[in-house]
């Protein structure tokens, strides 16, 4: 039983942070035009969503952690499409800004009991206080890399300074969302094992998941690179 309940967890969060990592890499391409302004704060909200979502699905701290490193792996799948160096200003902090964001989710959510997030305020809070706390570390980054933050034209403010109150905002909201699709995924998990009696199909749901957003990425970075040359 307990390693079914662990299968079925890290079929969870292999799905979430697959969907999160092409969703990360195709936000970057849809925004592109804006790509040093607001883009990153709004890629907080996003990644809080599905970090969010991990955790209330299993409640397991494992789970948050399996997820930002897969979409971290996507950052790295994206460098080797689009030929970049792993120290890549592209690359680099975009993964440090995602270690920041579950790092602060998972001292949030650790520091307070699980009860605690049962109200939509305190989840709209947690998700505004996540942001703010990988906001506030995220300048750091040129220790971690050697590739300073990106600041605002004119300005010595970092990019993630500037426009902190958009995440903050947006987090406030993709969070308490984040919750409810976690509830969700947690009741559709039994009945889709009680549903899918074949153990194989159940098993590679995950996987192929994995597969088809690294397929999908591909082709669309392919299709971009076309209309570019």
């Amino acid at each position: 039983m307990e390693k079914t309940i662990l299968k079925s967890h890290l079929g969870i969060a292999i799905i979430l942070g697959s969907v999160w990592g092409f969703a990360e890499a195709a936000l970057g391409m849809g925004l592109r035009s804006c790509a040093a302004l607001v883009s990153g704060s709004l890629m907080t909200g996003v990644a809080l969503f599905f970090i969010s979502a991990g955790w209330v699905a299993t409640r397991r701290f494992f789970v948050p952690i399996l997820i930002v490193l897969i979409a971290c792996f996507f950052k790295l799948f994206d460098a080797l499409l689009l030929s970049l160096p792993v120290k890549h200003g592209a690359i680099a902090n975009p993964i440090f800004a995602l270690l920041m964001e579950g790092l602060a989710f998972l001292i949030l959510v650790a520091l307070f009991n699980k009860n605690r997030w049962q109200k939509k305020s305190a989840r709209a809070l947690l998700g505004g206080g996540t942001a703010l706390i990988a906001i506030s570390l995220f300048p750091l980054v040129k220790f971690a890399t050697g590739i300073p933050a990106c600041i605002f034209p004119g300005t010595l403010v970092p990019l993630s300074i500037f426009f902190s109150p958009v995440a903050v905002v947006l987090s406030a909201f993709t969070v308490p969302l984040g919750f409810l699709a976690g509830e969700k995924i947690r009741s559709t998990a039994v009945n889709f094992e009680m549903v899918i009696k074949r153990k194989t199909l159940r098993d590679m749901l995950s996987p192929a998941t994995l597969v088809l957003c690294m397929v999908l990425l591909a082709v669309i970075r392919l299709i971009l690179t076309q209309d570019m040359s």
